[in-house]
């Protein structure tokens, strides 16, 4: 005999369906008369990795500063854990979400363990922290040094690093606040085969402990290793979404992308 669900349980097996970590939903953004983002749609869950990939201008960092409320919404929302994203990027440390940047932003005359604890003495809020929680910001730092294999650059300034260990301050940094969605803005660039390879373990390792991870990267090789799912994006519009096998079998993303040497 079969059945039929009721209202409740309807009801009820929505409300057992977790709520992605990020959700972007029919965004549109414009710049003047320039559309950078038409209608963009995606989801990324708990635990997640997602990869923007397209053609130089298609859109990704623009995505990703409309997340972090640095660019106007002409129409669409946003949400983290099921609440409207803010619109200043203000709100970001207390949402638990955290980016890196292409230039990387170090203080180069700053040690590696003082450009880590710089979000965690400031916060939202831009006070510094009192000398007790100074301790436990230190504590923390040192630990996310740790996780990411330069504790022993700990006291060395930043200027003096070469670049690869100036991207794992960068991470750090990033990661040190605890967040539970990481935006990684061309995390491979510049980096040699092994450099790259340890990456992928750490953004593996990241997800593994429940944080988020939506990039922005143009080695196609990385982001097919490391992607649980993959977002093309071209001409501020999605062509493609899905596994890597699927969108690596997309005659449209070969058109659009996959096909074509990025720019150096």
């Amino acid at each position: 005999m079969n059945h039929t669900p009721s209202g409740a349980e309807q009801t009820s097996a929505a409300a057992s369906v977790p709520e992605p970590r990020l959700r972007v939903d029919q965004l549109t953004v414009r710049f003047g008369g320039l559309t950078a983002l038409d209608d963009v749609s995606f989801e990324v869950g708990a635990g997640e990795v997602v990869a923007l990939i397209g053609p130089n201008g298609a859109g990704k960092t623009t995505v990703f500063n409309a997340v972090c409320g640095l660019v106007r919404r002409a129409a669409g929302e946003i949400r983290i854990d099921g609440v409207s994203a803010p619109s200043r990027p203000t709100g970001l440390v207390t949402r638990r979400v955290a980016r890196t940047l292409q230039g990387l932003g170090l203080f180069d005359s700053m040690s590696v363990l003082e450009n880590v604890l710089v979000p965690l003495e400031s916060g939202a809020s831009g006070r510094a922290v009192g000398r007790t929680s100074r301790a436990d910001a230190t504590t923390q730092a040192s630990g996310c040094l740790e996780r990411l294999g330069i504790a022993h650059l700990a006291s060395r300034p930043v200027a003096a690093l070469p670049y690869p260990e100036r991207k794992r301050v960068a991470l750090a940094r990033a990661l040190v606040t605890g967040p539970t969605l990481l935006l990684l803005d061309e995390p491979a660039g510049g980096l040699g085969e092994e450099d790259i390879d340890a990456l992928a373990d750490v953004v593996r390792a990241v997800a593994a402990s429940g944080c988020s991870v939506l990039l922005v990267e143009h080695h196609v090789d990385f982001v097919m290793g490391v992607a649980d799912r993959i977002v093309v994006l071209d001409f501020g519009r999605v062509i493609a979404c899905g596994t890597p096998d699927e969108v690596r079998a997309d005659p449209r993303v070969e058109e659009a992308y996959l096909g074509i040497e990025p720019a150096a």
